[in-house]
Order: C-alpha cells, then sequence, then structure tokens
C-alpha cells in the first residue's frame, strides 16, 4: 500500500478522527497512487496513524477511512458499514411517518464521498470522491440485497466531483429507470419528487421536522414561501389551515412539480398563489407593492461553499433577512436558514441581528433548527454540521 507521511505536528486532527487529511499537512508521499487509492497515513516519525483515500487533484489530500491497523478494508469492510447506516435509520422508515429518507450522509457515516437517499422504493446515489467511485460496484451491490429497490439513479453531478478530477455522472445503476415523478409522503402530505432531474438527489429530506415545526404556527395566517422548490414548507402550511400561502422560486421545475403536489394533496388552489421569479426581485417588488405577511420563510441556496466566500455571503444573507423583516407584520415569524457549513449558528445570529438593525426592527429567537437524525453530526467533524436555521419573532 502507499504512503502518505505528514508533516512534523499536522497529525493531530488524524488523531482526533477528524477524516480530512488537506494537501499542506504532506510532507511526502511513497510511490505514485492514483486518484482514489488506498493509502496508510503516518506522522512524521512513520507511525501508523489511519487509511484513506488518496486524491491529488483535491484540497482535501486523503478522505480518511480506518484508524485501526489491523483492520483490512476489503469488500466486507464496505457491505458493513453499509448495513450499519441503513440499520441506524430502521426507526424512521419503520414510524410510518415517512418513506423519503437518507440512508448514508458521506463523513458521518464514516463513508466519506458516499451520500444515498431512499425515496419510495427507489435510490438515489451521489458517489463524490475517487476512491468511492471505485468501489461502486460493491456498494450498488450491497445496497440492492440490502433494500431490493426497484432502482438505483446516480445523481454525480455535484461539483465535488470536480474537485476530485472526475465528470459529472448521471444514470440508471440497477434496476429500473425511476419514472418522472414518484410519489413519497412525509408528515401527513404527499409529494411528487423528480429523482432525475430534481435539485440535489430530488428532495430535500434535511427539512422534514422544521417543515412540521414552521406549520404549527400557520393557521390563519399569510405566509410567505421564498425558494420553495417543491412545496415543502407550503404544503405543510397548508395543510395546518393557513389562509394563504405564497411560493417563489426561480425553477419552473420546482413550480410545476409544486402545482403537482397542491393537487396531489387535495388543497384548494383559492389559498395559494405560486410565483416563479428571482427571490430577492420579488421581495423587493412585494415591498414596492406594500404586501405584509405573517409567517416569511427564508430557505436560500448554499451562498457560502466555503469560508473564503464567508464575507460575500454573509452580505447575501443580511440582505435577504432585513427584505424579508420589512414584509412583515408587527410580531409576525421570519422562518429563516442556511445550509452553509462556512456559516455556524452564532454567526449566522450576528447576521439577523445586523439585518434587524438595518430594518429598524427588534428580533427575539424564539427557535432553533437543526437537520435531523437521518442527517448526523460526527462528533469529529463539525463541518458535518451544515443547516442551521432560526425562528424569529419580528417587531
Amino acid at each position: 500500500m502507499f504512503t502518505v507521511r505528514l508533516k512534523k505536528g499536522k497529525d493531530k486532527a488524524v488523531r482526533q478522527l477528524h477524516p480530512w487529511v488537506f494537501s499542506g499537512a504532506v510532507d511526502f508521499v511513497k510511490g505514485k497512487p492514483e486518484n482514489g487509492d488506498l493509502v496508510t497515513v503516518t506522522d512524521i516519525s512513520g507511525d501508523f496513524l489511519a487509511y484513506g483515500f488518496y486524491n491529488k487533484e483535491s484540497r482535501v489530500a486523503v478522505r480518511l477511512l480506518e484508524w485501526n491497523k489491523d483492520v483490512e478494508l476489503n469488500e466486507d469492510w464496505w457491505r458493513l458499514r453499509i448495513q450499519k447506516a441503513v440499520g441506524a435509520r430502521r426507526s424512521i422508515l419503520e414510524s410510518g411517518n415517512t418513506n423519503a429518507c437518507r440512508l448514508i450522509f458521506s463523513e458521518a457515516d464514516y463513508l466519506p464521498g458516499l451520500i444515498v437517499d431512499k425515496y419510495a422504493e427507489y435510490l438515489s446515489v451521489q458517489i463524490l470522491t475517487s476512491g468511492v467511485e471505485k468501489v461502486k460496484d460493491v456498494i450498488i451491490s450491497e445496497l440492492s440485497a440490502l433494500l431490493n429497490p426497484k432502482g438505483i439513479f446516480d445523481r454525480s453531478d455535484a461539483g465535488a466531483r470536480a474537485h476530485e478530477g472526475m465528470e459529472a455522472s448521471h444514470g440508471v445503476l440497477f434496476g429500473e429507470v425511476p419514472p418522472e415523478f414518484v410519489e413519497v409522503f412525509e408528515n401527513g402530505i404527499k409529494y411528487h419528487i423528480n429523482i432525475a432531474e430534481g435539485q440535489k438527489s430530488g428532495f430535500f429530506c434535511d427539512q422534514r421536522d422544521n417543515r412540521r415545526i414552521v406549520a404549527e404556527h400557520a393557521a390563519g395566517k399569510r405566509v410567505l414561501d421564498c425558494f420553495s422548490y417543491s412545496g415543502g414548507f407550503t404544503l405543510n402550511a397548508l395543510k395546518q389551515g393557513a389562509a394563504e400561502v405564497m411560493s417563489v422560486d426561480s425553477s419552473a421545475l420546482a413550480i410545476d412539480t409544486l402545482k403537482q403536489n397542491i393537487e396531489l394533496n387535495q388543497f384548494g388552489k383559492a389559498k395559494h398563489t405560486a410565483v416563479q421569479s428571482d427571490v430577492n426581485k420579488q421581495l423587493r417588488l412585494l415591498k414596492e407593492n406594500d404586501e405584509k405577511f405573517d409567517i416569511i420563510i427564508l430557505d436560500p441556496p448554499k451562498y457560502a461553499p466555503s469560508r473564503s466566500t464567508l464575507d460575500k455571503a454573509s452580505r447575501a444573507y443580511k440582505d435577504l433577512n432585513r427584505i424579508g423583516m420589512l414584509l412583515l407584520n408587527s410580531g409576525g415569524l421570519l422562518a429563516t436558514f442556511s445550509c452553509s457549513g462556512a456559516v455556524d449558528i452564532a454567526h449566522f445570529k450576528q447576521i439577523l441581528a445586523w439585518a434587524a438593525l438595518d430594518a429598524g426592527k427588534e428580533i427575539q429567537f424564539i427557535y432553533q433548527f437543526c437537520q435531523p437524525e437521518d442527517h448526523p453530526v460526527r462528533a469529529s467533524f463539525p463541518e458535518g454540521e451544515y443547516l442551521k436555521g432560526l425562528l424569529c419573532r419580528v417587531i
């Protein structure tokens, strides 16, 4: 096996079970490993630290898999890891509340670069690292044996593959091609989701609990759902008796899917308005028209993909939330989210404080949102805590 030796003093994170070794920490590479090859990682003295996947293209030079020197990373190792991850979600799938769930969450499940989502009888897979790409056949074999899905679809078209020197991958890996729309359910609501062409892997399971919590405040209220996608927050609000909901998204496919989901759940069209538009543009238009709402949901895409973009992202979050606050009736609720791992909850609170100051508003934080149990946060990998949100009363 190839060996990656770390610089003096750069072994601390590895000893603390953090799964990433950055290229700047590498002192020497013995041999000429190809991208995705297994390597042994040692400290400056040559003492064993861990096994992992090497990639010379990536800023993360090694993604660590195993810290026990005596363990062989063979096919059985991969199958057992997959079994443990899926087994940890059994209670969610057996609860009867949903048939849509994240089964494998990359580093959080000790399988860096592998994401697997279950949507009814289909699986959506993202293979984002060259190491996982090399064992793809084993992964698909185990998933098919363990879950007996109708089909497994590859949605490995994320930008992460480019960082690993790989091209996008898209198509059927096992079984049937999923239909244009697969029906899933969650919180008593049905959804049509598009696995092949929808955003990310097809659906956002990570907001399952938060959609329900926000909707508990919606009865009789006028609600604005921004970046609504296929209508998660919208549908929950309508189910809980919202007087009116306006949904805004820039994607035509998202708006069409949302309209289908309104019909699928037999919610009255009279209470709902769908707007295909850039959210920031639409918010400014609503402000010009003196529109007011009782609840506003802001669930934007990732503004800060890395720490280098944090300042720019902070300004974008502040401006978005400032306008949102101006559109709320006094005492109204703002449910606002960030899915940027580079923005921690303390910084997000500070951004909202700045936004409130600029808007001439006072805010109270009354609830803190997080990601659900099928998106766990590994203690040695705090970067996995990407989703955070706050329910704010705006006065």
